[in-house]
């Protein structure tokens, strides 16, 4: 057992001390995964103190707060050098769960009264520690042995030796609360994605696919795990992938948020309920004009959160009739154990951790609709730029971005602007604070520092319109997302001083692929930075590691349909290609394999087409190393300078 009670003050402490430096002036405090418990009167989150040191990242720690006041209660490091997942109430709300990681290894703590203790240890990773109804047992999901870190956008294993002999399997496990012995449940052959607890305590409800757990996520089926023997039974085996398995207060019925999604975790679709028993899922939100986010089926009935159009967006939703009552929006990025916010037992109080374009991450709470803020550590930090919803329509749809600029344009000075287009393409640019120091969005900030606007736009295909916005890109990347950037970009310069004449493009992994296709069809940006993106769809299907996702998109396997796979590659029009760009990927990137930013790079090279190429060591899909986002940063402002 280790005993940790530090004052909520101590966490500032350093801060403080250094209070007449830049960097403290410039530290921000981040709150994460905030949880409310059944009663709602207090939260736990993973909040960290960025104190603005280059090339040093902040510790989480697990912090609990009073809710009326804000008031730190307790706060939870048992293990200082570890990264900490998101915090779990149990039933009587009075002890918290969470799963610390370092290298090799996963502990298990609950913790109470200023007191940790450990609970379960792992030999590899695990993740979302889980109460069972009656607070008498844990559940979590582990991987034993486990060769990478789970997910396709960390870093892939090296592949060295006969490949695909063994895969990973992250399974549910169960521990006593009391302490005892950690017992895997789940089949071994099948990677579980998500989990949560059946009312009776008896099973579980689970989102899973047998074999590889990078790949197999966009076929993964809704399956019922017992709890006592292990034994997995599928409820049912749906059209879409799956979010968020829900069971009803009676045991009787599962909802989940079901639709087109490209990412694990980038969550979009309309809300499904299908019985225990088994059956076929019905959409109970067609037409719904957003995407739903979140969900949890709580005493008062299910409650959700969905982004429609610019808003986060609080809703109850009629288990029976699908009929949704807004209860709370705002136009912010949310945190929150039920997805972008969290609910108490009956639903009626809501508490999550937002930010925009210019406010700050604070963790706010309340009955809703009115949410208040009840951090304020960060208040004294001001807006760095300016920014405007900009919304336009396009061959018959809806669309919505946001543009970011100087606090105070000068008068009379026309600026370039930088295109940055989303990853997904099932996902949508939201608000998210553009602070002074690294925190928040430091590529954004250095390029309005440098004198750009930067336009980040939700074209179709992205989430927040419904989901037949979300699908009128299958089988067309490239075409009408592209039609409605372009014209997103003529209503951005009905709104802002911008030169259309000096235009810049970037964006990473499906923002990549836009980019290296933008370059290729259009001439009418300048310069132009492609991050882990797709030059030729026929050679990365048999490069990837996740080939899964693209079937639902393009309809079929690139063996069974090769010409639309062949018609989509930016690779097939590049000798249109003038535009000088930068590009740039992770050595060990498992969804978009270093070999296309490669062979997109050889062909403008071949083509006398500036370029350079950037391969980042030991990186996976997302670069994370402090030291080469500095550098990418860097370079991608002086990509942008050198030609605009």
């Amino acid at each position: 057992m280790r005993i940790h009670a530090i004052a909520g003050a101590a966490f500032l402490a350093a801060a403080v001390l250094a209070g007449a430096s830049a960097h403290a002036q410039m530290a921000q405090r981040d709150y994460k995964y905030v949880a409310l418990n059944g009663d709602g009167t207090r939260v736990a989150a993973l909040e960290s103190l960025d104190a603005n040191v280059p090339g040093k990242k902040a510790h989480p720690v697990v912090v609990v707060r009073d809710v009326r006041t804000g008031k730190v209660l307790n706060e939870y490091d048992p293990c200082g050098h570890c990264g900490y997942d998101r915090p779990s109430w149990s039933p009587d709300g009075r002890s918290v769960a969470f799963v610390g990681s370092e290298r090799g290894s996963a502990m298990l703590y609950v913790a109470a009264n200023g007191r940790t203790r450990t609970l379960a240890t792992v030999k590899g990773v695990a993740n979302s520690a889980r109460w069972s109804p009656d607070g008498t047992v844990l559940g979590l999901l582990a991987t034993v042995g486990a060769t990478k870190e789970t997910g396709a956008t960390a870093a892939g294993a090296r592949l060295v030796g006969e490949i695909g002999t063994r895969e990973d399997a992250q399974r549910i496990a169960t521990v006593p609360a009391s302490g005892g012995t950690l017992k895997l449940l789940s089949p071994h052959d099948t990677f579980i994605y998500e989990y949560d607890w059946t009312p009776d305590g008896k099973g579980f409800v689970a989102t899973g696919a047998k074999g590889n757990g990078d790949n197999n996520w966009w076929v993964a089926k809704l399956a019922h795990v017992d709890a006592a023997t292990g034994a997995l039974r599928v409820i049912a085996t749906p059209a879409t992938q799956l979010n968020m398995p829900r069971v009803s207060p009676d045991g009787a019925t599962v909802a989940y948020i079901g639709g087109l999604m490209s990412d694990f975790g980038s969550i979009g679709g309309d809300v499904y309920t299908v019985p225990l028993a088994g059956g076929e899922p019905k959409n109970i939100t067609p037409g719904f004009k957003g995407s739903f986010n979140g969900l949890a089926w709580k005493r008062g009935g299910i409650v959700a959160t969905a982004l429609m159009g610019d808003q986060l967006t609080a809703l109850s939703v009629d288990a029976h009739t699908g009929a949704a009552v807004k209860l709370w929006s705002a136009a912010v990025t949310g945190s929150g154990s039920d997805g972008r916010l969290s609910f108490s037992a009956d639903g009626s109080i809501a508490a999550g951790a937002v930010e925009d374009f210019t406010r700050a991450p604070r963790i706010v709470a309340g009955r809703m609709p009115q949410l208040d803020a009840i951090t304020h550590d960060n208040d004294r930090l001001a807006a760095q730029v300016a920014v405007q919803n900009v919304s336009w329509t396009n061959e018959g749809f809806n669309v919505q971005g946001w543009l970011v600029g100087p606090l105070q344009p000068v008068p009379g000075k026309k600026y370039p602007m930088i295109v940055q287009v989303h990853g997904g393409p099932a996902s949508a640019v939201t608000p998210r604070y553009i602070a002074a120091g690294d925190a928040g969005n430091p590529t954004v900030r250095e390029l309005v520092n440098a004198g750009y606007y930067v336009f980040m736009p939700n074209p179709r295909g992205s989430f927040g319109q419904g989901s037949a916005f979300t699908r009128a890109n299958r089988r067309d990347f490239g075409g009408g997302d592209l039609r409605d950037i372009l014209t997103g970009i003529d209503a951005a310069a009905l709104v802002a001083p911008v030169d259309t004449a000096r235009l810049g493009l970037m964006g990473h992994s499906y923002g990549g692929f836009m980019t290296m296709w933008g370059v290729t069809h259009s001439q009418r940006f300048k310069a132009a930075v492609a991050g882990a993106g797709i030059a030729n769809w026929i050679s990365y299907y048999g490069q990837n590691g996740i080939d899964q996702w693209m079937v639902p998109f393009f309809g079929a396997t690139m063996y069974d349909d090769p010409a639309i796979y062949r018609h989509l590659s930016p690779i097939e029009s590049v000798k249109v290609a003038k535009t000088p760009t930068l590009i740039y990927v992770g050595e060990r990137d498992v969804e978009t394999p270093a070999a296309q930013s490669m062979e997109f790079w050889h062909a403008l090279k071949a083509l006398n087409v500036p370029t350079t190429l950037v391969i980042y060591e030991d990186e996976g899909h997302g670069i994370r190393k402090p030291a080469h986002q500095q550098d990418l940063r860097r370079r991608t402002v002086e990509w942008f300078n050198r030609y605009l």
